[in-house]
Protein backbone atom coordinates (compact mmCIF):
# COMPACT_ATOMS: atom_id res chain seq x y z
CA UNK A 1 0.00 0.00 0.00
CA UNK A 2 0.97 3.59 -0.85
CA UNK A 3 2.15 5.38 1.96
CA UNK A 4 2.87 9.26 2.18
CA UNK A 5 5.39 11.27 4.69
CA UNK A 6 4.75 14.79 4.90
CA UNK A 7 6.80 17.42 6.70
CA UNK A 8 5.23 21.08 8.40
CA UNK A 9 7.81 22.73 5.73
CA UNK A 10 5.39 21.01 2.87
CA UNK A 11 8.15 18.25 1.85
CA UNK A 12 6.79 15.31 0.84
CA UNK A 13 8.31 11.22 0.72
CA UNK A 14 5.79 8.90 -1.30
CA UNK A 15 7.00 5.25 -0.21
CA UNK A 16 5.52 1.66 1.00
CA UNK A 17 3.20 1.65 3.78
CA UNK A 18 3.67 -1.22 6.89
CA UNK A 19 2.58 -2.11 10.27
CA UNK A 20 -1.15 -0.39 10.23
CA UNK A 21 -2.96 1.54 8.24
CA UNK A 22 -4.18 5.12 8.97
CA UNK A 23 -2.96 8.15 9.85
CA UNK A 24 -0.20 9.60 12.55
CA UNK A 25 1.33 13.17 13.68
CA UNK A 26 4.27 13.36 15.41
CA UNK A 27 7.53 15.27 15.89
CA UNK A 28 10.01 13.68 13.05
CA UNK A 29 13.77 13.01 14.60
CA UNK A 30 16.21 10.44 13.53
CA UNK A 31 18.27 8.19 15.45
CA UNK A 32 21.56 6.86 14.25
CA UNK A 33 21.60 3.40 15.95
CA UNK A 34 22.47 1.10 13.95
CA UNK A 35 20.91 -1.95 16.02
CA UNK A 36 18.18 -1.74 19.19
CA UNK A 37 14.72 -1.32 17.06
CA UNK A 38 12.74 -2.98 19.53
CA UNK A 39 14.47 -1.89 22.84
CA UNK A 40 13.87 2.15 20.93
CA UNK A 41 10.03 1.77 19.89
CA UNK A 42 9.48 0.93 23.65
CA UNK A 43 11.46 3.43 25.05
CA UNK A 44 9.26 6.06 26.79
CA UNK A 45 11.49 8.97 25.92
CA UNK A 46 10.19 8.88 22.03
CA UNK A 47 6.45 9.26 23.35
CA UNK A 48 4.79 11.06 20.30
CA UNK A 49 7.23 10.98 17.82
CA UNK A 50 7.23 9.64 14.38
CA UNK A 51 10.97 7.95 14.50
CA UNK A 52 13.20 7.93 11.56
CA UNK A 53 16.06 5.29 11.43
CA UNK A 54 19.71 6.22 9.51
CA UNK A 55 20.77 3.30 9.45
CA UNK A 56 19.03 1.95 5.96
CA UNK A 57 18.02 -1.98 7.21
CA UNK A 58 15.18 -2.81 9.52
CA UNK A 59 13.58 -5.76 11.13
CA UNK A 60 16.52 -8.12 9.71
CA UNK A 61 16.23 -9.93 13.31
CA UNK A 62 12.74 -9.63 13.78
CA UNK A 63 10.55 -8.96 17.03
CA UNK A 64 11.67 -11.13 20.44
CA UNK A 65 9.18 -9.93 23.04
CA UNK A 66 12.15 -9.83 25.77
CA UNK A 67 13.85 -6.82 24.64
CA UNK A 68 10.81 -4.35 25.03
CA UNK A 69 11.92 -1.62 27.59
CA UNK A 70 8.56 -1.04 28.19
CA UNK A 71 5.08 -2.40 28.10
CA UNK A 72 4.01 -0.72 24.97
CA UNK A 73 4.91 1.14 21.86
CA UNK A 74 5.66 4.88 22.25
CA UNK A 75 6.19 5.93 19.00
CA UNK A 76 3.80 7.65 16.76
CA UNK A 77 5.33 6.10 13.91
CA UNK A 78 8.70 4.55 11.85
CA UNK A 79 10.47 5.47 9.00
CA UNK A 80 13.12 3.29 7.62
CA UNK A 81 14.80 2.60 3.95
CA UNK A 82 14.37 -1.16 3.96
CA UNK A 83 12.44 -3.61 5.93
CA UNK A 84 13.02 -7.25 6.25
CA UNK A 85 10.35 -9.55 6.63
CA UNK A 86 12.15 -12.71 7.04
CA UNK A 87 14.14 -12.09 10.26
CA UNK A 88 17.00 -14.62 11.06
CA UNK A 89 16.94 -14.88 14.85
CA UNK A 90 15.98 -17.67 16.56
CA UNK A 91 14.62 -15.84 19.17
CA UNK A 92 12.28 -13.87 17.07
CA UNK A 93 8.66 -14.51 17.79
CA UNK A 94 7.37 -11.71 15.04
CA UNK A 95 8.48 -9.31 11.98
CA UNK A 96 8.62 -5.94 12.91
CA UNK A 97 5.64 -5.38 10.33
CA UNK A 98 3.72 -7.90 12.21
CA UNK A 99 4.68 -5.86 15.49
CA UNK A 100 3.59 -2.59 14.50
CA UNK A 101 0.29 -3.57 12.99
CA UNK A 102 -0.54 -5.97 16.46
CA UNK A 103 -0.15 -2.26 18.35
CA UNK A 104 -1.68 0.05 15.28
CA UNK A 105 1.38 2.02 14.89
CA UNK A 106 1.83 3.26 11.13
CA UNK A 107 4.91 3.08 9.14
CA UNK A 108 6.52 3.64 5.94
CA UNK A 109 9.34 2.04 3.83
CA UNK A 110 11.20 2.60 0.57
CA UNK A 111 12.01 6.49 1.44
CA UNK A 112 15.30 8.00 0.90
CA UNK A 113 16.32 8.42 4.50
CA UNK A 114 19.59 9.78 4.17
CA UNK A 115 17.53 12.48 2.37
CA UNK A 116 15.32 12.91 5.27
CA UNK A 117 17.65 12.90 7.76
CA UNK A 118 19.85 15.68 5.93
CA UNK A 119 16.10 18.31 6.59
CA UNK A 120 16.15 17.08 9.71
CA UNK A 121 19.82 18.18 10.49
CA UNK A 122 19.69 21.49 8.58
CA UNK A 123 16.09 22.53 9.23
CA UNK A 124 15.71 21.17 12.91
CA UNK A 125 13.19 18.55 13.80
CA UNK A 126 9.29 19.58 12.76
CA UNK A 127 6.20 17.78 12.96
CA UNK A 128 5.16 15.66 10.19
CA UNK A 129 2.46 13.28 9.19
CA UNK A 130 2.54 9.74 7.99
CA UNK A 131 -0.53 8.68 6.07
CA UNK A 132 -2.05 5.66 3.73
CA UNK A 133 -5.20 7.75 2.79
CA UNK A 134 -5.50 7.22 -1.02
CA UNK A 135 -6.87 10.84 -1.04
CA UNK A 136 -4.15 12.55 1.14
CA UNK A 137 -3.79 16.31 0.33
CA UNK A 138 -1.26 18.04 2.03
CA UNK A 139 -2.82 21.33 2.30
CA UNK A 140 -5.64 19.64 4.42
CA UNK A 141 -2.95 18.86 6.79
CA UNK A 142 -0.48 22.17 6.91
CA UNK A 143 -2.63 23.92 9.49
CA UNK A 144 -2.45 20.57 11.87
CA UNK A 145 1.18 19.66 11.45
CA UNK A 146 1.80 23.63 12.41
CA UNK A 147 -0.09 23.43 15.67
CA UNK A 148 0.54 19.78 16.71
CA UNK A 149 1.64 19.73 19.97
CA UNK A 150 1.75 16.73 22.28
CA UNK A 151 0.75 17.72 25.75
CA UNK A 152 1.95 16.16 29.15
CA UNK A 153 3.44 13.29 27.84
CA UNK A 154 4.96 12.39 31.15
CA UNK A 155 1.66 11.75 32.64
CA UNK A 156 1.07 9.34 29.67
CA UNK A 157 3.81 7.18 30.02
CA UNK A 158 4.36 7.36 34.10
CA UNK A 159 3.72 4.33 36.11
CA UNK A 160 0.08 4.67 37.83
CA UNK A 161 0.62 3.15 41.04
CA UNK A 162 3.55 2.53 43.07
CA UNK A 163 5.92 -0.47 42.04
CA UNK A 164 8.49 -2.56 44.29
CA UNK A 165 10.49 -4.82 43.69
CA UNK A 166 12.18 -6.52 47.07
CA UNK A 167 15.87 -6.60 47.05
CA UNK A 168 18.10 -7.08 50.41
CA UNK A 169 20.65 -3.69 49.62
CA UNK A 170 20.21 -0.19 49.36
CA UNK A 171 16.63 1.19 49.21
CA UNK A 172 16.06 3.62 46.00
CA UNK A 173 13.08 5.19 45.27
CA UNK A 174 12.80 5.72 41.10
CA UNK A 175 10.54 8.43 40.49
CA UNK A 176 9.43 7.34 37.04
CA UNK A 177 9.19 9.82 34.01
CA UNK A 178 9.57 7.18 31.37
CA UNK A 179 11.75 4.48 33.32
CA UNK A 180 13.08 1.86 31.19
CA UNK A 181 13.22 -1.37 32.61
CA UNK A 182 16.89 -1.54 32.10
CA UNK A 183 17.35 1.26 34.77
CA UNK A 184 14.94 -1.29 37.51
CA UNK A 185 17.61 -4.11 36.38
CA UNK A 186 20.75 -2.17 36.82
CA UNK A 187 19.25 -1.44 40.51
CA UNK A 188 18.05 -5.19 40.83
CA UNK A 189 21.97 -6.69 39.81
CA UNK A 190 23.38 -4.29 42.70
CA UNK A 191 20.67 -6.04 44.79
CA UNK A 192 19.03 -2.89 45.76
CA UNK A 193 15.80 -2.91 46.94
CA UNK A 194 13.43 -0.40 44.28
CA UNK A 195 10.48 1.37 44.72
CA UNK A 196 9.03 3.09 41.46
CA UNK A 197 7.01 6.36 42.39
CA UNK A 198 4.37 7.82 39.83
CA UNK A 199 5.83 11.08 38.16
CA UNK A 200 2.71 13.25 40.17
CA UNK A 201 4.42 11.37 43.66
CA UNK A 202 4.84 14.26 46.32
CA UNK A 203 8.11 14.48 48.00
CA UNK A 204 6.35 13.40 51.00
CA UNK A 205 5.14 10.31 48.83
CA UNK A 206 8.66 9.51 47.93
CA UNK A 207 10.26 10.07 51.31
CA UNK A 208 7.55 7.83 52.87
CA UNK A 209 9.55 4.73 51.91
CA UNK A 210 12.57 6.38 53.24
CA UNK A 211 14.84 5.54 50.43
CA UNK A 212 18.80 5.88 50.60
CA UNK A 213 18.81 7.55 47.57
CA UNK A 214 16.48 8.95 44.39
CA UNK A 215 16.95 8.58 41.02
CA UNK A 216 15.43 10.56 38.44
CA UNK A 217 14.54 8.22 35.48
CA UNK A 218 14.47 9.62 32.07
CA UNK A 219 11.33 10.48 30.17
CA UNK A 220 9.84 12.13 26.78
CA UNK A 221 9.18 16.08 26.62
CA UNK A 222 9.69 19.68 27.18
CA UNK A 223 11.62 19.27 30.91
CA UNK A 224 9.96 23.26 30.88
CA UNK A 225 6.62 21.76 30.88
CA UNK A 226 7.31 19.52 34.38
CA UNK A 227 6.39 22.47 36.69
CA UNK A 228 4.85 20.67 39.44
CA UNK A 229 7.93 17.91 39.08
CA UNK A 230 10.59 20.28 38.85
CA UNK A 231 9.11 21.79 42.35
CA UNK A 232 8.80 17.82 43.88
CA UNK A 233 12.62 17.90 42.83
CA UNK A 234 13.97 21.11 44.52
CA UNK A 235 11.89 20.05 47.27
CA UNK A 236 13.93 16.43 47.60
CA UNK A 237 17.25 18.17 46.82
CA UNK A 238 19.55 17.95 49.65
CA UNK A 239 17.44 15.35 51.63
CA UNK A 240 18.72 12.45 49.62
CA UNK A 241 21.03 11.55 47.66
CA UNK A 242 19.69 11.72 43.71
CA UNK A 243 20.72 10.65 40.26
CA UNK A 244 19.43 11.67 37.83
CA UNK A 245 19.48 10.26 34.09
CA UNK A 246 18.19 12.22 30.52
CA UNK A 247 14.93 14.23 31.53
CA UNK A 248 15.64 13.72 35.49
CA UNK A 249 18.91 15.29 34.49
CA UNK A 250 17.42 18.04 32.94
CA UNK A 251 15.09 18.69 35.34
CA UNK A 252 17.24 18.25 38.13
CA UNK A 253 19.15 21.37 36.15
CA UNK A 254 16.04 23.20 36.13
CA UNK A 255 15.60 22.65 39.87
CA UNK A 256 19.11 24.14 40.48
CA UNK A 257 18.50 27.66 39.02
CA UNK A 258 19.66 26.17 35.49
CA UNK A 259 18.33 26.90 31.84
CA UNK A 260 17.12 24.41 29.07
CA UNK A 261 17.00 24.76 25.69
CA UNK A 262 15.74 22.79 22.25
CA UNK A 263 18.36 21.39 20.45
CA UNK A 264 18.29 21.43 16.71
CA UNK A 265 17.98 17.88 16.02
CA UNK A 266 18.68 16.55 19.40
CA UNK A 267 20.70 12.79 20.05
CA UNK A 268 19.45 9.81 19.77
CA UNK A 269 20.51 6.30 18.79
CA UNK A 270 23.30 4.03 20.67
CA UNK A 271 26.40 5.87 19.46
CA UNK A 272 27.16 9.08 20.45
CA UNK A 273 31.00 9.87 21.84
CA UNK A 274 30.85 11.48 25.75
CA UNK A 275 33.92 12.28 27.79
CA UNK A 276 33.92 12.08 31.46
CA UNK A 277 35.99 14.73 32.47
CA UNK A 278 37.31 13.17 35.92
CA UNK A 279 38.18 10.01 34.03
CA UNK A 280 39.81 11.64 31.14
CA UNK A 281 38.29 8.95 29.00
CA UNK A 282 35.44 8.88 26.41
CA UNK A 283 32.54 6.43 26.34
CA UNK A 284 30.03 5.88 23.33
CA UNK A 285 26.97 6.13 25.37
CA UNK A 286 23.21 5.57 23.91
CA UNK A 287 20.92 8.73 24.15
CA UNK A 288 17.69 9.97 22.98
CA UNK A 289 16.70 13.35 23.92
CA UNK A 290 16.00 16.47 22.33
CA UNK A 291 16.93 19.30 25.00
CA UNK A 292 20.03 20.20 26.94
CA UNK A 293 21.60 22.44 29.95
CA UNK A 294 22.69 25.78 29.18
CA UNK A 295 26.47 25.49 30.48
CA UNK A 296 26.69 29.11 30.69
CA UNK A 297 23.46 29.17 33.31
CA UNK A 298 25.10 26.97 35.70
CA UNK A 299 26.60 28.54 38.90
CA UNK A 300 30.02 27.22 39.27
CA UNK A 301 30.16 27.99 43.08
CA UNK A 302 27.35 25.04 42.83
CA UNK A 303 27.77 22.92 40.15
CA UNK A 304 30.31 21.88 37.76
CA UNK A 305 30.70 19.67 33.99
CA UNK A 306 31.36 16.45 35.17
CA UNK A 307 31.02 15.11 31.05
CA UNK A 308 30.78 16.38 27.56
CA UNK A 309 29.45 15.62 23.95
CA UNK A 310 32.66 14.90 22.07
CA UNK A 311 30.86 15.57 18.49
CA UNK A 312 28.82 19.27 19.78
CA UNK A 313 30.60 20.33 23.60
CA UNK A 314 26.97 19.88 24.97
CA UNK A 315 26.80 19.16 28.60
CA UNK A 316 26.27 15.42 29.28
CA UNK A 317 26.47 15.63 33.09
CA UNK A 318 26.29 17.80 35.87
CA UNK A 319 27.76 17.32 39.67
CA UNK A 320 26.40 19.34 42.32
CA UNK A 321 28.71 20.93 44.69
CA UNK A 322 26.02 22.25 47.85
CA UNK A 323 24.17 18.42 47.88
CA UNK A 324 24.77 14.97 46.35
CA UNK A 325 23.14 15.28 43.91
CA UNK A 326 24.91 14.52 40.12
CA UNK A 327 22.87 13.51 36.86
CA UNK A 328 23.57 12.72 32.89
CA UNK A 329 22.22 13.43 29.72
CA UNK A 330 22.52 9.54 28.40
CA UNK A 331 21.52 6.66 29.42
CA UNK A 332 24.19 4.53 31.49
CA UNK A 333 21.53 1.68 31.57
CA UNK A 334 22.10 1.41 27.69
CA UNK A 335 19.28 -0.67 26.11
CA UNK A 336 19.52 -0.30 23.34
CA UNK A 337 23.34 0.35 23.23
CA UNK A 338 26.45 0.08 24.97
CA UNK A 339 26.92 -0.11 28.77
CA UNK A 340 29.97 0.96 29.75
CA UNK A 341 29.01 3.55 31.91
CA UNK A 342 26.69 1.63 33.63
CA UNK A 343 29.59 2.49 36.65
CA UNK A 344 27.58 5.56 37.21
CA UNK A 345 25.09 3.31 38.94
CA UNK A 346 28.12 1.47 41.18
CA UNK A 347 29.65 4.91 41.81
CA UNK A 348 25.63 5.56 43.09
CA UNK A 349 24.98 2.75 45.07
CA UNK A 350 28.24 3.00 47.11
CA UNK A 351 28.15 6.47 47.79
CA UNK A 352 24.61 5.90 49.88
Amino acid sequence: MKAILALEDGTQFVGESFGAAGSCIGEVVFSTGMTGYEETLTDPSLAGQILVMTYPLAGNYGITGEDAESDRIHLKGLVVRELTDQPSNFRAKETLHQYLNRNGIIGIKGIDTRALTSILRDKGTMNGVISTDSGFRLEDWIEKLKNHRFDNPVETVTTKTVLHYEGPGKRIAIVDYGVKRNIIRCLQKRECDVYVFPATSTAGDILSVDPDGILLSGGPGNPMDCRFQVEVIRELTGKKPIFGICLGHLMAALANGAVTYRMKYGHRGGNHPVRDIEKNRTYITSQGHGYAVSEESLDPEKAIVSHVNINDGTVEGIRYLDSSTFTVQFHPEGASGPNDTEYLFDEFISGL
